[in-house]
């Protein structure tokens, strides 16, 4: 699992996902989101915050973007690793 970093949004202030655009390692694009005050100001309908899609500069440019391994729910003993590593 790959943890995107999140970047607070020019528009409403709010930290939210953004994902690395190609060929600009230093650059991400917020993933869309809901304005703050969408519920009162807008009821039901779909709105995004004038931020979403906007390209924004990620905090930690040149960083490698972490692998997490899922946690095993029943608390068994994880495999013994192997000298090699998969793809997928």
């Amino acid at each position: 699992m790959m943890k995107l970093p999140r970047v607070e949004c020019p528009c409403c202030q709010r930290h939210i996902a953004a994902g690395i655009v190609a060929g600009a390692p230093s650059k991400g694009r917020l993933w869309r989101h809901d304005p703050p005050e969408r519920p009162a100001r807008f009821g039901d309908a779909l709105v995004s915050c004038d931020g979403s899609l906007d390209i924004v500069d990620l905090p930690a440019y040149g960083t490698q973007l972490e692998f997490t391994e899922p946690e095993d729910p029943a608390g068994g003993e994880q495999p013994e690793s192997t000298d090699t590593m998969s793809l997928f």
